[in-house]
């Protein structure tokens, strides 16, 4: 699914082909790649990455300003296991990060997710230290409703936990009102 969607601030958009220098540089970043270690390292990786979402299955966008169409992150949202769920998340550079623009850009997906789509329900993880996302997810009115212990590798050994929030359509309805 390619998403072509506006807030007040953002584009949520289809990954153009040049997107992948301004996706490389910001995932480059110290920290950035810490809670996520999959997403690519090289500039080939990311060439791939941002090319594998230019297609009609897209799983992530790029998320821009639209005050100057300025690249400042990119966000998932795709099917996830079960019928009319999926799942969303963030990716904002860190010379953005701390500005509302994670938080804006996932209150318009799960808006066109249940106003649009007509969905069930939508998820999303993060691993208890990364408290950005934490917050984020309980800013959104996400509910915890899980606390994987020590179930994902980490990278440098061990294992991470993982908790997992989920919105369903009639909670995101009351909060519509």
């Amino acid at each position: 699914m390619i998403l072509d969607l506006e807030t007040a601030r953002l584009h949520i958009r289809a990954f153009a082909e040049g997107d992948w220098r301004g996706v490389h540089e910001y995932l480059s970043a110290p920290g950035m790649r810490h809670f996520v270690p999959e997403w690519p390292a090289t500039p080939e990786e990311t060439r791939v990455f941002v090319n594998q979402n230019l297609a009609g299955e897209a799983r992530q966008h790029a998320l821009v300003l639209r005050d100057g169409n300025v690249l400042i992150g990119h966000v998932g949202f795709h099917p996830w296991f079960g019928p009319q769920t999926h799942e969303v998340g963030w990716a904002v550079a860190p010379e953005h990060q701390g500005r509302g623009y994670a938080t804006e850009a996932a209150l318009g997906l799960l808006a066109h997710g249940f106003d649009t789509l007509g969905l069930h329900r939508i998820v999303a993880t993060c691993q208890p230290e990364n408290i950005p996302s934490v917050r984020v997810m309980e800013k959104l009115g996400l509910r915890r409703e899980a606390h994987f212990r020590k179930c994902m590798p980490a990278p440098e050994g061990g294992w991470w936990d993982e908790y997992f929030y989920a919105l369903l359509d009639e909670e995101w309805a009351a909060r519509r009102g």
